[in-house]
């Protein structure tokens, strides 16, 4: 009954993470006081959330990466190249303030986010090849990101390299290999366990996304709607090109379709929590936003792929040849 009832919670977290987010940051901005107090957590929120992911995986999961090195090596320069550059892009055309510039940024420098894999798993692509893909950037963001927010914002802020590797290793890298290690010790407990942490991922990323907004709630009442639309850009272009340079690769469908997830959903718990951490928390905004649109567009493409292989069907049914 208890394992029921998990379940249900968990399913409905996941299922709704979105609509959460939403109204998370609609009370951050009515009732900012009661979510600025959470700032100081925020770090340890996303090592819970990276926690969480580690305890999905087994050491056998990275010999996957290496069944599809070309697969994988693609999602990885995708991963790290169309996001920031559609991010630098967007913040020239749009006239964003450059602390959510910055946050856009962020974005746009940080590995794909663990719901990639579930929708990669609703949309029936290749999710041995989500998680790989995943795995692998969110173990080299350490080295990856930071370099990759100096390049591309170096000159307009002032920022260290070394601190920044260094805290995404303690807020991601450890707790990823914590989660690995339990579930190769104790994999029964980890068992039990596992139908909660889904639920409890979804929580804390609503409580960072109302804590974000409760932070800059003024600057969201003033640009708003630029804010808005730069992350819905950045999204659904991250999106299309990962589909285009997937196919053109000549990846097979369920490969281009993780691609497509993998590259157009991102760690936006991980972009607002640096921003927390090495800006401002106006910086933090553009990773909340994101992290409702990326669910929202990432679940209607896997009910689009889902419509698509059932159209198919039906087409093969009725054609002639199966009569």
């Amino acid at each position: 009954m208890t394992a029921n009832v998990l379940q249900s919670v968990s399913q409905f977290f996941t299922k709704y993470l979105s609509v959460m987010v939403l109204l998370a940051g609609v009370l951050g901005i009515l009732a900012p006081k009661y979510f600025q107090v959470l700032a100081p957590t925020v770090p340890w929120m996303l090592g819970i959330i990276m926690f969480g992911m580690g305890l999905t995986l087994t050491f056998k999961d990275f010999r996957q990466v290496f069944r599809h090195p070309k697969a994988v090596f693609l999602g990885m320069l995708f991963q790290f190249m169309i996001m920031p550059s559609v991010a630098l892009a967007l913040i020239s055309l749009f006239p964003v303030p450059p602390e959510v510039a910055v946050g856009v940024i962020l974005v746009g420098c940080c590995p794909g986010g663990t719901a990639s894999n579930v929708i990669s798993y609703i949309a029936k692509a290749d999710v041995a090849l989500s998680v790989s893909m995943t795995m692998v950037n969110t173990v080299l963001s350490p080295f990856v990101t930071p370099f990759l927010v100096w390049l591309c914002a170096g000159a307009e802020v002032n920022m260290s390299y070394t601190a920044m590797m260094m805290s995404i290793m303690k807020m991601v890298l450890l707790p990823i290999l914590a989660g690995v290690t339990c579930n190769y010790f104790f994999p029964k407990t980890v068992a039990k366990i596992s139908n909660v942490m889904p639920s409890l991922s979804a929580m804390v990323i609503v409580l960072v996304a109302a804590c974000v907004v409760s932070l800059s709630y003024k600057t969201i009442l003033t640009s708003g709607l630029v804010i808005v639309t730069v992350v819905i850009l950045h999204n659904l272009f991250g999106l299309s090109l990962g589909n285009l340079f997937a196919r053109l690769a000549k990846l097979n469908e369920a490969q281009v379709r993780a691609m497509t997830v993998e590259v157009g959903m991102q760690n936006s718990a991980l972009a607002s929590t640096l921003a927390l951490m090495f800006f401002t928390p106006v910086g933090g905004l553009a990773g909340a936003v994101f992290s409702v649109c990326h669910n929202v567009t990432g679940s209607l493409f896997a009910s689009y792929c889902v419509a698509k292989d059932e159209k198919k069907t039906d087409r093969l049914v009725l054609s002639p040849e199966h009569s």
